[in-house]
């Protein structure tokens, strides 16, 4: 049955995450206008769409320009202004807003709270104890025991650090070589790391628009969060994605589901904090089953860059009805997705992830596009006299379509290939070593 369309919206960001929320909205029939806050050169260029200079981390400024401009929902992009109340101050003002408010944020906010919302709601996740600024020697002596069973060792800083706080390191003594630099200038009464048991398997990623009570899935996506190829050099953002997982399938899926996002929707709901929006579920495919490793609170990036070009329906009207606490019951359980793949690698700035380098002239974009990619802006800005300059870290997705992720790849590398600028760092084997199909890989 026909859902309720928004005819304006408001996306709060200025990445590569964003300008894929801004083009799929805008190409949705009974959208008049996408606007995007503070947004980038580089994503006013989508037919239909239009940035305005807004601070996404002022809540009054954003409920100011929401009112301003007539808009019917609001998408909230990254979680920086989820953590600062963005979604509250919507909400109060009457405004219907696709992100959770602050307390439900502290999914993300928090690694503790997100351990503690996990086990209460009876989610697996990996062995894990929190630590606070004054605890080295308590947390010196759990990597320690994680070493004596025979176990690796995660740190991860306990608040937002933009995909970049984890170190998942190589030996114990690395570990206890790093731990001190993570409770440094914190307080002994405040939450600082969160040291894990790290995981063998392939990790995957699970995102659900819920209103509050239900979840549906997006189709399924993989992140390669290492610099280098091979999945070496530090973690980073995210320098490439894919979808679909051939060892992850639609019951696989609906598994996710039923395990993790709707217990979890239970408990945030038991504890009156109600979820709406994005909720994202990074996951560990183990031999001995699916964990848990991450809550995030919004759209992966650069997950979204390669899931959106496959949803086959609406987006729009399902945000809308999540961020109301009402999806329609007629919604399947995993949205409907295009055959054909989609491959995403991201293009980033000389000097990524310790110290971006600004200012360098970019060439090939129109190149890249005219062999069939998608191209989203992540941290570029308009160059002078023509073009655009990097301006960011993670600076251009390309994004490759295909019958299949081979050929989605392809498409991917070949655009990849025709963008330049100095200094450019990219992977080369983002979706070059997939998995077999869960079901091949148990006839092995």
């Amino acid at each position: 049955m026909p859902h309720e369309m928004p005819a304006r919206v408001l996306i709060l960001g200025g990445g590569g995450r964003e300008h894929a929320i801004a083009w799929k909205l805008a190409h949705e029939v009974g959208i008049s206008e996408v606007l995007v806050a503070p947004g980038s050169a580089g994503i006013a260029t989508e037919p239909g769409v239009r940035t305005v200079a807004v601070d996404p981390l002022d809540p009054a400024a954003v409920v100011a320009i929401a009112r301003a401009s007539a808009v019917d929902l609001v998408v909230v992009g990254p979680e920086a202004p989820l953590s600062v109340g963005v979604a509250d101050a919507l909400r109060t003002a009457g405004i219907a807003v696709c992100g959770p408010i602050r307390a439900a944020a502290r999914l993300e906010t928090s690694k503790t709270y997100c351990h503690d919302v996990a086990r209460a709601a009876g989610v697996r996740m990996a062995r894990a104890r929190s630590f606070a600024g004054g605890e080295t020697d308590a947390a010196l002596a759990f990597v320690r025991e994680l070493g004596e069973a025979g176990a690796g060792v995660v740190l991860k800083a306990d608040g937002l650090a933009a995909g970049k706080g984890v170190v998942v390191t190589e030996s114990e003594a690395q570990a206890r070589e790093l731990l001190p630099s993570f409770l440094a200038g914190h307080s002994a009464d405040t939450s600082a790391l969160v040291i894990e048991e790290r995981l063998s398997g392939r990790e995957a990623s699970v995102i659900a628009i819920c209103d509050g009570r239900r979840a549906v899935a997006l189709p399924a996506a993989r992140d390669h969060k290492r610099l280098l190829d091979g999945d070496a050099g530090p973690n980073t953002g995210g320098m490439g994605a894919y979808s679909p997982l051939p060892d992850l399938d639609d019951e696989a899926i609906e598994c996710v589901l039923e395990t993790v996002h709707q217990p979890i929707l239970a408990e945030m709901a038991r504890r009156g904090s109600p979820f709406r929006g994005f909720l994202y579920a990074g996951l560990m495919l183990t031999g001995d089953g699916t964990v848990l490793l991450e809550i995030n609170v919004r759209l992966g990036d650069p997950e979204a860059q390669a899931i959106l070009p496959r949803v086959a329906m609406d987006l729009a009207p399902l945000l809308l009805a999540a961020a109301n606490g009402e999806l329609p019951a007629d919604v399947p359980a995993i949205l409907p997705a295009r055959t054909e793949a989609a491959v995403t690698i991201v293009l980033a700035a000389a000097g990524y992830p310790e110290d971006p380098r600004r200012g360098d002239l970019i060439e090939g974009l129109d190149a890249a596009a005219a062999g069939g990619a998608l191209v989203f802006h992540a941290g570029t800005a308009a160059h002078v006299p023509g073009g655009y300059a990097t301006n960011g870290g993670r600076v251009v997705a390309v994004v490759g379509r295909g019958a299949d992720l081979v050929v989605a790849r392809a498409v991917a590398e070949e655009a990849a290939d025709r963008v330049t600028w100095d200094g450019l760092r990219r992977r080369h084997d983002i979706a070059a070593d997939l998995p077999l199909p869960a079901a091949l890989e148990a006839a092995r």
